[in-house]
This record gives structure tokens, C-alpha cells and sequence, in this order.
């Protein structure tokens, strides 16, 4: 009897898996959060939400759905996992309870190879004991298809980057300004950004002849600078130090005793601190209540720089201005014999070929050479030489241009970042010979043009806290949004855009943001505001097709997409090829509109 039993429950178990699997399969609907799958950054994380009806549930069995991601023409897949109907795995529909709703988190690599592609789901039914039997269901079902990427979206209008003007003096005298920070509450020569340890060392050791030399440090106002009243003191004694000891060990034209060495150390002092501000991307009204604190004359010095963290301005004041207060600065004032050369271009290409000396030219005269030839290979050769002889920023510079130069000519995708990464480490040795927010905005364009978004928003941020006019501060804020949105951090971008001010660029990237946070109205603002700035663009209009279609308003859909393509026949195919009207991609509205 007991026999007979066991047999008529593993008969009953058997026949119920393909009652669960018709039952659950009948109702069933598969969905993305969000819609289509979006990349964040370098991932693609998205949530899939499974509805199958309740009265498939049985005792002992469970219905599931395995997950894969199937791309490069079916070729390849990753299985992402599995969604189950278990007890604690679903909840019953708030809308519909004959319905179980369960969802899963999953994230798969946003690579290029991966799009396009398409999520599936095969629906199984499985007893949950040991060694249990699985029912598969006939065919995959298609959640949802290729991965829509933000950054291919992303506005970014490049900075013409100019060579710098070479000027070939036979007269090498003048003064040389080299700047340096410190770290928090520190007076020691730290080896890193903004040190220009390097610089000091080319000028002392090319042993021109030197008069004078001056040297300044400061602190900045924030309670852990400022309470060590000797701090910009001890920074002013360890750059004489420096320069002392330097000279007395590596230069035999200039001995110590015959130089002039002045000293200043700048104490609780608030104008260069007002200065920083000036030069600095805050608001107008954000200036303008830092400049009226500070002049009061009623309060100490620590009560108003205790008043500065009320202020709403008072974050972009401590990451971008008081790292810069904690400066010191080097000035050399020297002089060289005049010499007198002939044949520089000449001169140059044997310099170049090794068959003379690097000292048979100037560097200004070498690098002026590069100028007498309109051969970018050859243009290349010659900075490189003069980078390698005499370590100046300006040939750094200069020859990162010729890099840039020479990428824009390069068919391949894969030999034009390699230029470009070459032209950001030659930006880069420049801007830390040469700290300005103009030189590191080059490095970070290069590197932001050669896909290295780490080391492009480091070279951003150091940009911004050097400071700068405020066209080109708000150009950097820009350009660093819109690597922010590409990395996926829309919130930071928001932030930099708050500085960057209205541009068209930052109008659409705005817009795009808000289309991602489903923000439609907020969206649609930027994106006429973009069309205000420049009425024959086609990204605006097109801006707004893309919120159409997320508002399911086919007719406008249509009106806009003809609009755009009247303006640029190319966003015809980009439609076609965009994600945000698969659903509309085969009505007779959209075709018209491409026509």
C-alpha cells in the first residue's frame, strides 16, 4: 500500500510540471528597469521584473526564468542567472493579486562588443528536491534588445589647442616666476603635483648667470593652515634652503654669496586669498558675499574665516582655493652672454639626426626651427628633441599639439588615442613644469579625448583649482560634466554644471541627464534652450523627439524627427539605430519622418 502510494505522488509531481510550466507561461510578462538597458559609466545595471499568474504556484515544484545576455551576432553570452518563483522570492501585484511579481538586480560590462545584443529568458519548471526533474520551455523569450549608452550621447565641443609662438631671441636673460604648493599644515618640498622641484632644478643647473633671487610663501586662511603663525615662514626657509644647497653642490658658474636672496612671508593676509576668488567659477552674488565678509572691518581673523563655512560657497572655496593658498614661489632673475646663430632650420635637423650637439642652437632657437617646416612628422622630431635636451614646458607643450595634430589624421580608431595619450603625457610634463588651469585643460582634454576618464577628471580638477578667467574655468566645468555623465555620475555632473554656465553644450547635456531621471518637462526646458543658442542644430530637436517617444506620443514623434532630419540627413540613420524608438520603428509615422 505504502509502495503504491509513493508511486501515485511521483506520478502526480511529474504530471504537474507541464500544468505549472503552461499555467505560469500563459500570463507571463518579462520586463527592464530601466527601459531599454542603459549604461552606467563601464557597466550596464538594470533590474528585470517577472509577472506570471498565482495559480500556477504548486507545492514541491517552482517555475524560473534563466537569464543570459547573447551578443556579437549570437556568437557569444553571458548567463547573468535566474529568476525563481520561491517562497520569499515574489509578492503578490498590488494592481492585480492574481499575479506574483518577483525581481532580480543584475549588471553585465558595457563594452562595445556587447551592443548590439539582446537579453533572454527561458522559463523552466523544477522540483525542488534532490536530483529533481526540469521541464524547459520550447523557445527564448526576448526581454529586451542592445544597450542604450548615455556616453555616445554626450555634447562635447573640442578647444581648438594652438601651438604656442616660438620666437627665436638670441638674448637669454629675464626672470623666471616658478610656483609651489604645500600640503595641509606641511612647509616640506612635497614631489608631486604643482611642486615644480623639476623646473628649479633645469634652471639652477643650466648655470646662467643669477642676480637675484626672491622668494614668497603664504598659508591659507582654514583653521589647520593658519593657527601655525610661523607655518609660511618655515615654507619660505625650506624653498632658501633648497635653492642654497642646490647651487652649492651642482652649479660652478654661481656661488651663494654673490646672489641676492630676498625673502617674504605672507601672514593672515586676505588679498591673495580675494584674488583666488576673483579668478574663481563661483556666481557672481557667491563672489560678491565673500568679498563683503572679508573687507568688513569688524571681526578677527579667524571669526570671518569661521563665517566663510556659511556660506553657500564655502565647499568650492576649501577643494578648489585654500589647496593654492598653501603656496610658495621661486623668482629668478638671470642673464646669458648673447650668441648668434645662422641656418637654424639647418642647424636643427642635424641636431635631430645626432650629427651635432644639442648646444649648437638655443633651446628657443630649436624650437623655433619646428616652425620652418609644415611636415607634422617632421615638426614631431624636432619637439621631441627639445623636450628631451631641455625639459621646458614650452616644447612638452608644443609637441602634445603636434600629437593632437597628428591624431585627427589617423584613420584607425586604435592609432589615434594612442596619439592622443601621448599628447596628454606631454601635456601633463608641461603643466606640471608650468601649473596653470590652461596647461592641465589640455591634458585633460587629450586624455578625455583618448578614452582615459581617471586620468581626465584628475587633470580637470586640477585645472579648476588652480583657477583661471572665468570663460575658461566655466569651458573646464563643462568638459568635466560631460565626463562625469560618460562615467556615469550624473549627479557630479549636475554639480559642475552648476558652474559652468549656459552654453549649448551644457544645455543639452542638462537635458540629457533629465531624460534619464525621467525628468521630461525639465528636459524639454534645456533642449529648446539649446535650440534658442543655435536654431539650425539638429541635436536639440532630436532631444526632444527622444522625449516624445518616452511619453508614447507617436504624432509628435514623427513631427520632431522630420524636423531634425531637415536639418541633418545623418540623424536618419541614427534613428534607425536608436533604442528610444524600437517600439515606433516599424509604424508609418516614423518611417515618413525619415524620408
Amino acid at each position: 500500500m505504502a509502495h503504491s502510494l509513493l508511486a501515485a505522488t511521483v506520478f502526480l509531481s511529474a504530471c504537474a510540471l507541464p500544468r505549472v510550466l503552461k499555467q505560469a507561461e500563459a500570463g507571463r510578462v518579462v520586463s527592464t528597469r530601466p527601459s531599454p538597458l542603459t549604461a552606467s559609466g563601464e557597466t550596464v545595471p538594470f533590474e528585470v521584473v517577472a509577472r506570471v499568474p498565482a495559480q500556477h504556484l504548486r507545492k514541491g515544484v517552482a517555475y524560473e526564468l534563466l537569464l543570459r545576455y547573447r551578443y556579437e551576432h549570437g556568437l557569444r553570452e553571458d548567463t547573468l542567472g535566474r529568476i525563481a518563483f520561491t517562497t520569499g522570492n515574489y509578492v503578490y501585484d498590488e494592481e492585480n493579486k492574481g499575479l506574483l511579481v518577483a525581481t532580480q538586480k543584475f549588471t553585465i560590462p558595457n563594452t562595445p562588443g556587447r551592443n548590439p545584443g539582446e537579453l533572454l529568458a527561458h522559463a523552466q519548471v523544477r522540483e525542488l528536491k534532490k536530483n529533481g526533474k526540469v521541464l524547459r520551455a520550447a523557445e527564448d523569450v526576448r526581454v529586451a534588445r542592445g544597450i542604450a549608452d548615455p556616453a555616445r550621447l554626450v555634447t562635447r565641443e573640442d578647444t581648438v589647442l594652438a601651438l604656442l609662438p616660438e620666437n627665436a631671441s638670441n638674448v637669454m636673460s629675464g626672470t623666471r616666476v616658478l610656483p609651489f604648493f604645500f600640503d595641509e599644515d606641511q612647509w616640506f618640498i612635497r614631489g608631486y603635483l604643482g611642486t615644480n622641484v623639476a623646473a628649479l632644478e633645469d634652471l639652477i643647473d643650466a648655470n646662467q648667470y643669477t642676480r637675484q633671487v626672491l622668494i614668497i610663501a603664504g598659508h591659507s586662511p582654514d583653521s589647520t593652515d593658519a593657527h601655525n603663525r610661523l607655518l609660511a615662514s618655515k615654507r619660505v626657509r625650506m624653498l632658501l634652503y633648497y635653492y642654497k644647497q642646490r647651487v652649492k653642490n651642482f652649479s660652478y658658474l654661481n656661488k651663494n654669496e654673490e646672489i641676492s636672496y630676498d625673502t617674504l612671508a605672507y601672514v593672515r593676509r586676505w588679498d591673495t586669498f580675494l584674488n583666488k576668488v576673483m579668478t574663481s567659477a563661483l556666481k557672481a552674488d557667491q563672489i560678491d558675499s565673500v568679498v563683503t565678509l572679508i573687507n568688513d572691518t569688524q571681526g578677527t581673523f579667524e571669526q570671518k574665516e569661521k563665517a566663510l563655512h556659511r556660506l553657500s560657497s564655502f565647499d568650492y572655496i576649501e577643494q578648489y582655493i585654500y589647496p593654492v593658498l598653501r603656496f610658495g614661489t621661486v623668482a629668478v632673475t638671470y642673464s646669458a652672454p648673447k650668441r648668434y646663430d645662422s641656418e637654424v632650420y639647418l642647424l636643427s635637423k642635424k641636431i635631430v639626426e645626432k650629427q651635432v650637439e644639442a648646444d649648437a642652437l638655443t633651446p628657443e632657437e630649436l624650437r623655433y626651427s619646428a616652425t620652418l617646416t609644415p611636415l607634422l612628422a617632421e615638426k614631431q622630431r624636432i619637439y621631441e628633441t627639445a623636450a628631451a635636451n631641455t625639459n621646458s614646458w614650452e616644447a612638452f607643450h608644443n609637441l602634445g599639439v603636434v600629437l593632437l595634430q597628428r591624431a585627427e589624421k589617423e584613420p584607425t580608431d586604435k592609432i589615434q588615442k594612442a596619439y592622443y595619450r601621448r599628447a596628454a603625457v606631454n601635456f601633463t610634463l608641461a603643466a606640471h613644469r608650468n601649473p596653470t588651469a590652461e596647461f592641465f585643460y589640455h591634458a585633460a582634454t587629450a586624455y578625455h579625448r583618448a578614452g582615459d576618464r581617471l586620468e581626465a577628471l584628475q587633470n580637470y580638477d586640477y585645472a579648476i583649482k588652480l583657477g583661471g578667467a572665468r570663460p575658461l574655468l566655466r569651458k573646464i566645468f563643462s568638459d568635466r560634466a560631460a565626463l562625469e555623465i560618460e562615467v556615469g555620475q550624473a549627479d557630479e555632473a549636475l554639480r559642475s554644471l552648476q558652474y559652468a554656465g549656459p552654453s549649448y553644450q551644457n544645455a543639452l547635456n542638462t537635458g540629457l541627464i533629465h531624460v534619464g531621471r525621467e525628468h521630461y518637462e525639465v528636459a524639454l526646458e534645456q533642449y529648446r534652450l539649446a535650440q534658442a543658442l543655435r536654431p539650425t542644430a539638429a541635436a536639440p530637436v532630436y532631444g526632444m523627439a527622444v522625449v516624445a517617444a518616452r511619453q508614447k506620443n507617436e504624432a509628435a514623434v514623427g513631427t520632431l524627427l522630420k524636423q531634425a532630419v531637415a536639418l541633418d540627413r545623418r540623424y536618419a540613420q541614427r534613428a534607425v539605430e536608436d533604442l528610444e524608438f524600437q517600439d515606433l520603428a516599424q509604424g508609418k509615422v516614423f518611417r515618413e519622418a525619415l524620408r
